[in-house]
């Protein structure tokens, strides 16, 4: 029986970014790993490049690929997949971890361990922009430049990120956008953030989408107009209570057609990670093409 369950976890391919949070928690989920070793296969990668060479060379050996880490390292590691049959699984070690959240993945290798045995999985949408997959959310306002800022800290973790947030807010201005869906402008206007969501969350349980699927065949577009910054509190708790589509200043669209945006404005994020886009940006949407790892007990329906 110990020897099936050994080959049972060893169809997984564990791709760990040691730099990845918070020192001390991904230094406890390392020896975990390490200590594990007889029982699955990790390998340490350090770079995208790395990562991308690694699932490459390793690709018809396994058949679930868990990226540990946070959503820079699950979008790189799901970079790979889309397209194919094999799995995604994340073991969360990032700031925010919103794909992993929102899938239930927590950081527990044995109840992963459990969840790849079976290697149940979904099928997920992605959403394309230019030449970019983002499999979680991506935009343009404060979260896109709080992104690029917190990629300079040299620390990481949530108070540095909540943090840099608040600065970011204070300092915020108004950035032009034009919207179009099938060629007919939808939108022109100033706004705060504008936000492209295939799931629901930043990470950290801060619902930017509450309505949005990663099976829908949909795109969620969310768009916050200038509010005075007095009510920056107030849109925090919507945020966090998944009431944000309630305030007067959100307008959301949703759509499964071609979107094109432009503006001046040229600090993206996608799925976290600061890009910087310049020209027009065209957006799609490309159906159940990513399968990810079902976890024990968890509903993605669920309130």
């Amino acid at each position: 029986m110990k020897r099936r369950v050994q080959e049972n976890n060893k169809k997984a391919l564990f791709v760990l970014n040691p730099t990845s949070g918070v020192p001390p928690i991904n230094f406890i989920v390392s020896k975990d790993l390490e200590h594990r070793k007889k029982e699955l296969s990790c390998y340490k990668s350090l770079t995208k490049e790395d990562t991308l060479s690694l699932i490459k060379k390793n690709f018809n050996k396994y058949e679930v690929f868990v990226a540990a880490g946070g959503d820079g390292t699950v979008h790189t590691v799901a970079s790979e997949l889309v397209g194919s049959n094999k799995i995604l699984g994340v073991l969360p070690l990032g700031s925010g971890n919103g794909f992993a959240k929102e899938f239930g993945f927590k950081m527990n290798v044995r109840s992963l361990l459990s969840d790849i045995k079976k290697a149940d999985s979904m099928d997920i949408d992605v959403i394309e922009i230019n030449d970019n997959l983002c499999l979680n959310v991506a935009g343009i306002g404060l979260d896109s430049f709080v992104a690029h800022s917190f990629n300079n800290l040299k620390i990481r973790g949530f108070l540095p990120y909540v943090w840099l947030t608040f600065k970011t807010f204070l300092l915020l201005r108004p950035f032009h956008v034009t919207i179009k869906i099938d060629g007919k402008v939808i939108v022109s206007e100033k706004l705060f953030v504008l936000t492209i969501a295939n799931t629901r969350q930043f990470g950290n349980n801060a619902f930017i989408a509450p309505e949005a699927r990663p099976n829908d065949g949909i795109i969620d577009i969310v768009l916050i107009k200038p509010f005075p910054k007095i009510l920056g509190s107030l849109f925090i708790i919507r945020l966090f209570t998944k009431r944000i589509n309630k305030s007067k200043y959100v307008r959301h669209i949703k759509t499964d057609r071609e979107i094109v945006i432009e503006t001046d404005e040229t600090r993206f994020h996608i799925d976290g990670e600061p890009v910087d886009i310049s020209g027009k940006v065209v957006i799609r949407i490309k159906k159940e093409v990513l399968k990810v790892l079902k976890t024990t007990g968890y509903k993605f329906a669920s309130s």
